[in-house]
């Protein structure tokens, strides 16, 4: 089997994207994982696939693979690359644009600008939904909890913005213990279904820095529903105020969230790279 893909970014996190409305497409999990290698496959931390909607109120379906070859329900620098594919693949003549997602809907601007908006809908920091076993709740902190990895407590924030975060606040992004805490709390039992790990250095009431371990993939140059969760929990504990500028080792997005139940929006660019063909 032969199919055509797209290599996008949005802000370093990497994409192949598969048009599977005009190609026929049946992906295994092996499948999936041989694309994302970087030594023998295209190389991505995700694999989009473009399909037709199950619901009338929706353009597209949107499924999201990560590089281990599991599906999972959202991805925000995804949904930005997925409205660029669309639109530019000449799919859609819309600029507002309706996604179906396992997470439920999702709704897609193209800017003047370049850039997405991505209406990502309402947090729900209720720990059941991302889902989080929780133990003791930290009474010092509003919506945090105490997590005990290893032997040590971490105060997290936990947020669902239709995929689940664990958001620690650090001193410094880069003397964050990313690659040996992000994992650690990753597969921690408390997440069942593991949980994306973010950590969030507040600059000032506007301005973050985030680094995010991505369940499944890793470290990533740029996680948006990473920056959705991180602003979420900020604007939750009354540390940040929207509209706020996350940096990413990739670039910057802006998110706003009014809190209060308010839906959220991410604002950020989306890039092609190449096309290409792959035989499975």
């Amino acid at each position: 089997m032969q199919l055509e893909f797209t290599k996008m970014h949005g802000l370093g996190n990497d994409f192949v994207v598969i048009d599977a409305i005009n190609q026929d497409v049946t992906l295994t999990g092996e499948q999936v994982r041989f694309i994302a290698d970087r030594h023998f496959g295209a190389g991505c931390d995700q694999l989009l696939l473009v399909e037709r909607p199950g619901i009338a109120a929706a353009e597209f379906r949107y499924r999201i693979f990560n590089a281990d070859g599991g599906e999972v329900q959202q991805c925000g620098n995804g949904a930005r690359c997925f409205a660029r594919f669309v639109h530019d693949k000449g799919l859609t003549g819309s600029t507002n644009i309706a996604v179906e997602t396992a997470a439920g809907m999702i709704y897609l601007d193209l800017e003047d600008d370049g850039r997405v908006t991505v209406d990502m809908g309402v947090p729900s920091f209720d720990p059941a939904s991302l889902p989080f076993e929780v133990n003791d709740r930290d009474q010092d902190q509003r919506e945090y909890y105490q997590l005990v990895v290893n032997g040590e407590k971490y105060a997290i924030g936990a947020v669902s913005v239709g995929n689940p975060h664990a958001v620690l606040l650090v001193d410094s992004v880069d003397k964050a213990p990313v690659d040996t805490l992000g994992p650690a709390i990753e597969s921690h039992e408390c997440f069942p279904e593991r949980v994306n790990v973010g950590f969030m250095e507040i600059m000032d009431r506007s301005h973050i820095r985030l680094r995010v371990f991505e369940r499944g993939a890793g470290e990533t140059l740029a996680c948006g529903t990473g920056a959705c969760a991180a602003v979420a929990v900020g604007v939750n504990n009354s540390l940040l105020d929207s509209p706020v500028e996350v940096r990413l080792r990739g670039g910057k997005l802006t998110i706003r969230w009014p809190g209060n139940g308010g839906n959220l929006f991410m604002t950020g660019p989306a890039q092609t790279v190449y096309e290409g063909k792959i035989t499975l």
